[in-house]
């Protein structure tokens, strides 16, 4: 983020109804992270989504959800029905989302790479993201994830697991200068 948008988003207060100054306005067929609610909500998206680790195909699916929540490129919930269940190994750890309750993570294995945390779900979500029981979520960094073909690229920050595609535009969070977000 260069000086005069961290400058603009120190001054800009969110009011929930309308984007900041300093957002990208969305083009045909895009959407701004601005737009999306606080409190999050999660919506269905039947587009194929192919999710790979060391060329291992460990997901595929028609049936994710997407958290949209101000502020933050999507997270995809994969239902674990689709997903190749070897695949995921519970990690240590937890943690808690306001909205979400509390997540667990899950080690992916796929042949011989081994990545640790590398995703997470909600045994008993509070209400209403229900939805998100029997589902997982992974971050991108770790793995090669597909949204109709197209590769997705992580959010900015390590805690973050938003999958950037070109269908959205923010400025988001994660990146520098955006931690009072």
């Amino acid at each position: 983020m260069n000086d005069r948008l961290r400058r603009a988003a120190a001054l800009w207060t969110w009011t929930g109804n309308t984007r900041p100054p300093f957002a990208h306005q969305p083009g045909d067929g895009q959407e701004s992270v601005w737009d999306y609610p606080r409190p999050p909500r999660v919506v269905a998206d039947s587009r194929e989504v192919v999710v790979r680790v060391g060329g291992i195909e460990i997901l595929r699916t028609r049936k994710a959800l997407r958290l949209l929540e101000t502020a933050s490129p999507p997270s995809f919930y994969l239902p674990v029905t689709d997903a190749l269940r070897a695949a995921f190994v519970p990690a240590s750890g937890s943690s808690h989302c306001e909205w979400k309750g509390t997540a667990r993570y899950w080690t992916v294995v796929a042949g011989d790479v081994r990545l640790e945390r590398a995703a997470w779900s909600y045994d008993a979500p509070l209400e209403p993201y229900e939805m998100l029981r029997d589902h997982v979520a992974l971050y991108p960094t770790h793995a090669e994830c597909l949204v109709n073909g197209e590769r997705v690229r992580p959010q900015d920050g390590g805690f973050y697991g938003g999958w950037v595609t070109d269908e959205i535009v923010g400025p988001w969070k994660g990146g520098a200068g955006s931690g009072g977000w």
